[in-house]
């Protein structure tokens, strides 16, 4: 082992004289002053298994945290409480405390359950109330349509939910079918707008043959002010036993479809229109258009 001046010395011999001093508190600078010895790895190999003294130790800023989450766990905490308490990780907590028994739970299994389902429902109501407010601050904003606002929107609206015109089969009439009874009345509002008489609608039901027809015809009748006598044969529809229909119950009434007799030229007002609306998006849309 090479030493001072170049010189070798029996490595045990340096060995104890290190663990000596290391037994009495020096630190490795200081044994490494103390014997000469500059290379590192053999000062580390003199002291080999004997613990540095306490001075020598670098405190660690979550020694305190350590402590203090051992203390509550200790006390039943759980990992997300000690984690609120102390503002560490929860990993942090988890490792600190892996060696401690688990607390006793101090509620029953249904207890547990029932504490969950009250949050639960605390989230979900107060998702509903964020949902809720965004709905009614975007109704707000609205405002009043004028009626250029509203022959816009009704254009729009009967592009996409009614029939259309097609090369190969020739319908240039007004026929829109929907089962929103609110786009039902702002359909018909519509056709006030364009001073259309409720002479000249068709109304029909289409709906599940299991459902309720009748009940449905009466609440379409509701909806649009028009007599449910005045309601053509409604349409049924065959039911598929492999299909799984979902939209079964009190609720379901089917969609009411309105026919407007005598609505060509009307027709062709709407189609030039919606065609006027498609011309007047921005150039650099163009490519995005159908």
């Amino acid at each position: 082992m090479e030493h001072a001046c170049g010189k070798y010395v029996d490595f045990e011999a340096l060995r104890e004289q290190a663990v000596a001093l290391r037994r009495d508190g020096l630190s490795l600078r200081q044994i490494r002053d103390e014997l000469q010895v500059h290379n590192k790895e053999v000062l580390q190999r003199l002291v080999e298994g004997e613990p540095p003294p306490e001075w020598t130790k670098r405190p660690r800023a979550k020694d305190d945290l350590r402590e203090k989450a051992r203390e509550l766990r200790q006390q039943g905490w759980t990992y997300n409480q000690i984690k609120a308490e102390l503002g560490c990780s929860k990993s942090s907590v988890s490792l600190w405390v892996r060696d401690l028994p688990h607390p006793e739970p101090k509620c029953t299994p249904e207890e547990q359950r029932a504490r969950m389902n009250a949050g639960l429902a605390r989230l979900h109501a107060q998702r509903d109330h964020e949902r809720q407010a965004t709905k009614r601050t975007a109704a707000a904003a609205i405002g009043d349509l004028s009626d250029r606002e509203l022959f816009i929107t009704g254009v729009a609206l009967y592009w996409a939910e009614g029939s259309k015109d097609k090369p190969h089969r020739r319908t240039e009439v007004l026929q829109f079918i929907n089962s929103d009874p609110n786009v039902i009345n702002l359909f018909l509002r519509w056709l006030d707008l364009l001073e259309v008489e409720r002479e000249r609608l068709t109304l029909r039901v289409c709906i599940h043959e299991t459902a309720d027809v009748r009940g449905a015809e009466e609440y379409w009748a509701n909806i649009t002010g028009i007599d449910a006598t005045a309601f053509s044969k409604a349409t049924l529809k065959k039911h598929n036993p492999r299909t799984v229909r979902k939209n079964t119950g009190d609720l379901y009434r089917g969609c009411l479809m309105i026919y407007v007799r005598q609505s060509a030229e009307l027709y062709r007002r709407v189609e030039g229109a919606w065609y006027g609306i498609v011309g007047a998006v921005p150039p650099g849309d163009l490519p995005n258009r159908t």
